[in-house]
This record gives C-alpha cells, sequence and structure tokens, in this order.
C-alpha cells in the first residue's frame, strides 16, 4: 500500500479552507472532505486527533490531525473511502471508523461520532492462522494456528480464567447474519466455544513484557515434519487439547512430551458439532475477555438468552457483553474487497489484512518503541484500532 503521510496539523476553525499544500492528490478534479470528531457526552471537542482516510481499493491512504474544534477539511477525487478517526488521552482510547464513504462529484461533510475505550494491560500479540507450505513435501499446512498474549502494563498480570473466543461469522467477506439495519448487535457472538485459561487465581502470572503462546491447534513440533511451520511443543505453552469434544487428531493431536497438562485450556462451553476447533483461515476476529466478579461464567453461557441462534442457522453462539472484553482484533481477507466488520469501534476501530494463506504469514501488533525505552521493556501500541496497530510480517514468529 502506498501510504502518504501529512506531516502537518491543520489548525482549522469550524468553517476552514481547504488543504493546498502536501495534498495526496494533484490538483483538479476533487471534492472537499470535511470530517469532524463528535467525543462522548462530556468530554470537550481538542485538537490533534488522527484522521486516516483510506481508498477501499487500498491503492493509497493518508493521516491529517484535527484542529482545535475536532475538524479537519481536505480534498479527494471521486471514490469509496473508509474514513478512521481516533485519539488518545492518558486513560482512554477514542475511535470512530465510517465504512464505504461514497464521494462523488460533490462535496462531503461527516460527523464522526468517537466511542471511548481503555488500554487493556493483556493484549494479544500475534495471530497466526494462515498455514504454511509444506515444502519441501507438496502441499499446503494449517495445523499449526497460534495466538501470542503480552503483558503490556507495568504490573504483574495474572492470565489464570482469562477467557477467549472467535466471532460469528467466521469469515470477515461473508455475509454478517447479526447485521440490522447496517448496527452491529450489542453484544458479540462467540461461536463453536468459550475457551478459557486454568488457574485458581495467581497460578500463571504474566510479568510486565512477557508474552503466552496459546496453541490452538496442534501443541507439537510441526517443523519436525514441515520445515517451514512452528514448534509448539513448549513448556509455557497453552493448548486447546479435549479428545472428547475436539477429537479430530489432525487438527488436535496428543501434544508434544514438553506440554504441561495443567496448562491445558478450558472448555467452558461448545455450542457447534465440529470435531476441530474453526479458527478462520484467512480473516478471523479474535477477542480475549473477563466475565465480572461475581459472575459464574458456566452459568452465564448456559443460560437461554445468553445463547442466541445464528439466523438463518441452526447453529447457536454465545452472547458476551461487549464491556466484558479486555482486547479484541479484526482481520480482514486481503483478497477480497467485501469485508465487513464484526467488532464495534470501541473495540476495535480498524482491521489488519492477511495478503495470502498458506505462506507462512503473520499477524503481529507494532512496538511503540518510544514506551519500550521509556519502561525498559517491550510495549506494544494499542490504540483498539488494528488498521495503526498490526502489520503482516513475512514469517511467524516462533519460526526458527
Amino acid at each position: 500500500m502506498q501510504t502518504k503521510i501529512l506531516s502537518f496539523i491543520a489548525a482549522l476553525v469550524l468553517v476552514a479552507g481547504c488543504m493546498d499544500n502536501g495534498a495526496p492528490y494533484a490538483p483538479g478534479s476533487l471534492n472537499r472532505l470535511t470530517v469532524k470528531a463528535v467525543y462522548p457526552e462530556g468530554i470537550a471537542a481538542r485538537g490533534g486527533a488522527t484522521v486516516s482516510v483510506v481508498e477501499v481499493s487500498g491503492i493509497t491512504s493518508y493521516t491529517v490531525n484535527t484542529g482545535a474544534d475536532g475538524s479537519v477539511v481536505t480534498e479527494v477525487p471521486n471514490g469509496i473511502y473508509r474514513i478512521t478517526v481516533r485519539d488518545r488521552s492518558e486513560d482512554s482510547i477514542f475511535n470512530s471508523t465510517r465504512d464505504k464513504v461514497l464521494v462523488s462529484d460533490k462535496d462531503v461533510s461527516i460527523e464522526m461520532e468517537l466511542q471511548q475505550s481503555k488500554a487493556g494491560a493483556i493484549v494479544v500479540k500475534e495471530i497466526y492462522c494462515g498455514g504454511c507450505s509444506k515444502a519441501p513435501k507438496e502441499g499446503t499446512y494449517q495445523s499449526d494456528k497460534y495466538i501470542i498474549l503480552h503483558n503490556n502494563s507495568i504490573d504483574t498480570e495474572y492470565l489464570d480464567g482469562l477467557l477467549m473466543g472467535t466471532l460469528s461469522p467466521y469469515n470477515s467477506n461473508a455475509a454478517n447474519p447479526w447485521v440490522v439495519d447496517g448496527n452491529l448487535p450489542e453484544f458479540l457472538p462467540v461461536i463453536q466455544a468459550v475457551l478459557a485459561i486454568p488457574g485458581s487465581g495467581k497460578d500463571f502470572p504474566l510479568e510486565p513484557g512477557e508474552d503466552a503462546v496459546i496453541a490452538l491447534c496442534g501443541a507439537i513440533d510441526h517443523t519436525a515434519e514441515y520445515p517451514l511451520s512452528v514448534n509448539l511443543n513448549r513448556p509455557d505453552v497453552f493448548a486447546l487439547y479435549d479428545p472428547v469434544l475436539f477429537p479430530n487428531a489432525t487438527y488436535h493431536p496428543a501434544p508434544g512430551p514438553l506440554v504441561q497438562a495443567e496448562r491445558y485450556l478450558g472448555i467452558i462451553i461448545k455450542t457447534g458439532q465440529a470435531n476441530a476447533y474453526t479458527l478462520s483461515l484467512n480473516s478471523p476476529t479474535f477477542i480475549l475477555f473477563r466475565a465480572p466478579s461475581g459472575t459464574d461464567i458456566k452459568e452465564f453461557v448456559q443460560q437461554n438468552q445468553n445463547q442466541p441462534q445464528v439466523p438463518g442457522s441452526n447453529e447457536k453462539v454465545v452472547a458476551i457483553p461487549q464491556e466484558w472484553v479486555i482486547d479484541g482484533v479484526e482481520v480482514f481477507n486481503g483478497g477480497s474487497s467485501g469485508n465487513q466488520k464484526r467488532l464495534p469501534a470501541s473495540i476495535d476501530a480498524g482491521a489488519v489484512y492477511l495478503s495470502e494463506t498458506y505462506k507462512g504469514r503473520t499477524l503481529m501488533r507494532k512496538a511503540d518503541e518510544s514506551l519500550s525505552e521509556e519502561q525498559g521493556f517491550e510495549v506494544l501500541m494499542d490504540s483498539n484500532n488494528s488498521t495503526e496497530d498490526f502489520y503482516e510480517r513475512e514469517t511467524q514468529s516462533l519460526h526458527q
């Protein structure tokens, strides 16, 4: 993607002139695009919010900053755009995304209502879902999927009881049956299973800057047969292994000798009939969450009102309240122009693209170099916008 960054702050009043210097498009048949950031009630408008303007084709993107009134004006040619606004204070993150903004031979003015959220202590550092080649053998391989979590705070965090899952629909380019009148549901539809890290409270500490590997498929040394894969036979790995609920040994073989049985993930509930855990090959949405203190998660997931049926299907999901979420990452299919959001802007205002499958490529969260240097351990970007926070890496971070 060609990225053109406008390195100035547009100090604009409510009725502002167009930007003439440094604009990413040559003079000609352009249209004025006005974007105004609307902060939540009780929070005054301010300058400095970042506005990203991205052509849907992905050919060009650029960023500008709002003026003191929260507005910015730029000029763009005819096209369809994704507009993202993001801002951050000491304790809050603000995000808003508008997809499919049509600009066609006339000026366009939009208001973007910002969603307020908190930066998480535990964040998703890496999602490896796309598989790799079996080279030097023929064929492709996808039984080696994993997630890496990271402690992004200055305090020791405990993973015990941390919950996780993937959302319906599995793929970003599938029709989203939960959207009504253009709106996502108020809950998050976790499909197939709710997974949990074991422990009684303080069994699994994660120090500042430390990682935790979650093997969602085989916790074995995949490189023994497929050198381009990864070794998940590790004493520190948390493994999804339940031969009763997920008996497919191709995806869930018996863990390697270094994997500890006390680190097997718990399955709070299984709602689907699949014999292996399904994480989309090209475009999963993955969330981390915790039930509030005093809530019995096993009782919660069994309640009928918390198991809605997927519209047009016999399959059920678990309806997780948005406020339970610690972190969420939206992945878009890089080979599709029909991607649709599944996470609200308050959790992830953007998405990271996986360009190709079976290439060993993985999705990594960027490091915040200045904060890492200041804190003395790796601090990752966390703007609750995967478009800005993540990048596609050529090989898995665990590949040796």
